[in-house]
């Protein structure tokens, strides 16, 4: 049977530009990026047991996207792809990163920062990085300035986490050294063996009195919580996981008064609602769920500080900004804070089948709303399918900005799809789960490359891998919730993915797909 399905060749050169009647002054753009925020997170997403007013504001004045999707279902490589717009399964070393991985991102490669910077934007990063400091792994001078961070990747200001909050060193980088450094407490970190004397969560559960561990987290001890990896010293500089919102937001908030009469681009990556969870208390009980729940809530007041400065100071009508997530969502993801037993109903991958680390939508289904007063009308609710890794381009060409050849290999103008002004889909987007696995989705079917690996995650969430011997193909018009595998029906549909997987995979710097 003949197939009507057509692989298209999309140009990445970045052609599309917004005209105007008048000329309009380059917005600001705050990319607020939650960590492992589910699409069925969200009040305005459907969920029941939280409310989320200030995101609520932001679909009620802006466009709400349900069928977005993060680049990848694990938190490093997504981040990679965001802010290049290349493929992280391109590159051997972007999976999930060491608190002491040295710089993913190299500073000869063009990012986002780099983009807004060369047309007049002053940049800025705040909250999690989890892509790497320094030049080389492992051999970090903490107790120095780092000879490789942000601002030699196009942000003018930077304080951010090393890694996550699961993971050390548990300090504030602040444009490339550690924010509030006590020389009396040298850093140390390591991630092959522990120090001398230092307790940690396997060996002193007794010392665990904010968080226990519910699988792995049983490393270094920071806070009263365990983490991934060891580290001896710090001093002053720990942060206190109850603080880590208030302080990111206080900054970035600083940061849009001090700038705020030139155009500015800020990367607001937050902490929550990733583990280790643990609200400020002003959060902890307000929803019922638990702490996953009140992380929640906690990122909502985050957005909502940013909101009330834009209000404050005029600038709410020509910012631009971006909510989303870096992943799907998780649940018990190595600490017991009854996220599981207090869902109550909350379904934290909405409709789709599948979490975090998954194959399956659950993975990489995400929620993404665009406010830009001055130039979208709101109230809107669109089903295009788009992926994050096209928001590079697409921005760039919002501000007229020239990439260098051979950078963004990945990334299509899609900007009529975020401004509201083009509900054509994306031909199709790629989809990569914790174990590398492709799949690819369009509006209408969903193929998952072959995996002989486990059904279930084996180290600890109960998560479906979404792994099979043998190529699945789902017909998501109708079957949302991917549980009726139709590849054997469908050949020819398998053989034109499995050649358009191919095709990406063979695709070079020199040769744009």
């Amino acid at each position: 049977m003949k197939s009507s399905f057509i692989l298209p060749l999309l140009p990445l050169v970045v052609t599309q530009t917004v005209h105007a009647t008048e000329p309009v002054k380059k917005p600001n753009v705050i990319l607020i990026y939650a960590d492992d925020l589910g699409y069925g997170d969200l009040e305005c997403y459907g969920a029941k047991n939280v409310k989320t007013p200030n995101v609520n504001r932001l679909a009620k004045e802006g466009i709400r996207f349900t069928n977005a999707h993060a680049v990848a279902a694990t938190s490093t490589p997504s981040r990679y792809s965001l802010l290049t717009g290349e493929y992280a399964w391109r590159r051997p070393d972007t999976d999930v990163a060491a608190g002491n991985a040295g710089m993913i991102i190299r500073p000869t490669q063009y990012t986002m920062a780099d983009m807004f910077k060369s047309v007049g934007y002053t940049t800025a990063a705040f909250g999690k990085w989890h892509l790497g400091l320094g030049d080389k792994t492992g051999e970090q001078d903490w107790n120095a300035p780092l000879p490789a961070s942000l601002g030699d990747l196009g942000f003018d200001y930077h304080y951010i986490m090393a890694a996550t909050a699961d993971r050390v060193p548990c300090v504030f980088i602040e444009n490339g050294q550690v924010a509030n450094y006590d020389s009396s407490a040298p850093i140390e970190v390591s991630y092959e063996r522990n120090f001398e004397g230092e307790p940690t969560g396997r060996n002193n559960p007794e010392l665990l009195y904010n968080l226990k561990s519910s699988h792995g987290h049983d490393m270094t001890i920071v806070n009263g919580i365990a983490r991934i990896g060891y580290m001896k010293g710090g001093g002053k500089a720990l942060w206190k996981d109850e603080n880590i919102a208030d302080s990111i937001t206080t900054h970035a908030i600083d940061f849009i008064k001090q700038h705020q009469k030139e155009p500015f681009f800020i990367y607001f990556a937050t902490n929550d609602v990733h583990v280790p969870r643990f609200p400020h208390e002003r959060f902890r009980g307000k929803t019922g769920m638990g702490h996953r729940g009140d992380a929640i809530a906690q990122f909502d007041w985050c957005v909502g500080e940013l909101l009330k400065t834009l209000d404050q100071l005029g600038l709410t009508e020509n910012t631009l900004i971006i909510l989303s997530s870096d992943n799907g969502a998780v649940v018990d993801d190595g600490y017991a804070d009854q996220a599981e037993e207090l869902l109550n109903g909350h379904q934290p991958s909405g409709p789709w089948r599948g979490n975090k680390y998954s194959a399956f939508e659950g993975g990489t289904a995400i929620p993404a709303i665009i406010r830009w007063p001055k130039q979208i009308q709101g109230g809107r609710v669109s089903d295009v399918l788009m992926s994050q890794i096209d928001w590079i381009a697409s921005l760039g060409s919002l501000i007229q900005a020239r990439f260098p050849k051979g950078t963004a290999i990945d990334s299509h103008n899609r900007i009529g799809n975020l401004l509201g002004t083009d509900n054509t889909h994306r031909s199709w987007i790629i989809e990569q789960a914790a174990n590398k696995t492709l799949s690819i989705r369009t509006i209408d079917w969903k193929y998952i490359e072959p995996h002989d690996g486990p059904k279930m995650i084996t180290w600890g969430p109960k998560i479906e891998t979404g792994n099979h011997p043998t190529p699945q193909l789902y017909y998501m018009k109708q079957d949302t919730s991917e549980q009726e595998n139709i590849a054997h029906l469908h050949p020819e549909k398998v053989f034109e993915f499995q050649a358009l997987l191919r095709k990406v995979r063979k695709q070079t710097n020199q040769t744009a797909l």
